[in-house]
């Protein structure tokens, strides 16, 4: 019997896969982006609050009135971009079924999704899944830049749109405001969507700051935002995402997401109504939290011998050059790391399309407790000896 042939180009899991070698070897898990330590009380307590209040039930498929209502008035405060809670937002079983929906919603055979390499593992096979061709822009270290001139080959009356994700996963870069304007000229001159992953927006460092791609001069109506609670508030097995678009991508979105999920959890929505209408100390607080977390990190890798690129200006991930511990790839070096020294990465390989461009990086993922990176730090000091 032959099974899909969508499947066949990609595997499983990479960073999920390390998340289990981590549980079985008893290493430090610094391979997936999950925090370890507690969400807001105040979001816990409204989930709480709604589960006592018997809110079992389905919520309007593309999401609580409330939570509709409360994303439209942050996204406008925020990012500067007024939308209309009714026409505008789906709300999905996390940003990862967003993007799926998206994707879905837009996509038609022989159409062309760029992606940035190195890219968020989903992004191939999700592009791939709705069959369509994923075309990939190189991001260079240190800096993780591109080629202006590279991104703009790309483009052709196949490409149907762009996936954006800034702050980045799995570098860090935070896209500057000439990066942003130039694919939205791109996008504008082929009539092809932004489709922007926006999950690690408040998540910012020295100074730098998060443009939303829909806030740019004829950019509100060619643009699918993606977010979620994961990130910014610590719920990521919360599973409650959103896209925002306008109406009409919105109705072929909410088509998808119905038949694909029916609706996110009734009360989990109610939750995160509550996360969103913190006030701005808690940003500011966890921003600041993050930045310790990024320093402390950065320390023991800079200590242990890895070779250091730019610091990331965004999210809560640091990829490093392991070429001087004499390894043959990534994947040897990670193995050896989770086995022999007791910390899990993510080989740098699985983040490229091209994967000899990543065959001598890692990335670590800093979400973390203070006592999880100092048991981190201990062990990867076994390195230098």
């Amino acid at each position: 019997m032959e099974l899909s042939l969508r499947t066949a180009t990609f595997t499983e899991s990479v960073i999920r896969d390390m998340t289990r070698l981590a549980m079985k070897h008893g290493a430090v898990n610094l391979a997936q982006g999950f925090p370890d330590f507690s969400a807001p009380d105040a979001i816990k307590q409204a989930a709480i609050n709604a589960i006592n209040a018997d809110i079992n039930q389905y919520a309007i498929t593309w999401g609580a009135k409330p939570l509709r209502n409360a994303l439209a008035e942050k996204f406008e405060a925020y990012n500067g971009v007024a939308i209309d809670p009714e026409t505008d937002i789906t709300v999905c079983c996390g940003s990862t079924e967003a993007m799926m929906s998206a994707l879905l919603a837009v996509t038609n055979a022989e159409d062309e999704i760029i992606i940035s390499s190195p890219f968020y593992e989903n992004y191939g096979p999700d592009t791939i899944l709705c069959n369509a061709t994923p075309r990939y822009i190189t991001h260079h270290p240190p800096d993780w830049s591109f080629d202006p001139e590279e991104l703009r080959s790309l483009f052709n009356e196949k490409t149907k749109a762009i996936i954006i994700t800034t702050p980045h996963n799995p570098t860090g870069k935070v896209y500057s405001h000439e990066e942003l304007e130039l694919i939205a000229e791109l996008c504008q001159e082929h009539d092809a969507l932004a489709i922007s992953d926006e999950i690690y927006e408040h998540i910012l460092y020295d100074d730098a700051e998060h443009i939303s791609m829909a806030s740019l001069p004829g950019m509100k109506d060619r643009t699918i935002t993606i977010n979620g609670i994961s990130k910014t508030y610590a719920l990521t097995g919360w599973r409650v995402g959103w896209c925002i678009a306008n109406q009409k991508i919105t109705e072929s979105i909410r088509k998808v997401h119905d038949f694909l999920t029916v609706g996110a959890a009734a009360p989990l929505q109610e939750g995160a109504v509550a996360g969103l209408l913190m006030a701005d100390a808690y940003y500011e607080q966890m921003a600041k939290d993050y930045l310790a977390r990024r320093e402390m990190l950065w320390s023991s890798l800079e200590k242990a011998g890895f070779g250091m690129y730019e610091k990331p200006k965004g999210a809560y991930y640091i990829i490093v050059d392991i070429s001087d511990f004499g390894f043959s790839d990534d994947l040897a070096f990670s193995n050896y790391l989770v086995e022999d020294i007791g910390v899990a990465v993510v080989p740098g390989s699985s983040f490229y399309s091209r994967p000899e461009l990543g065959h001598q990086q890692v990335r670590f993922a800093f979400c973390k407790k203070q006592e999880t990176l100092e048991a981190a730090a201990e062990r990867l000091a076994k390195l230098q000896s």
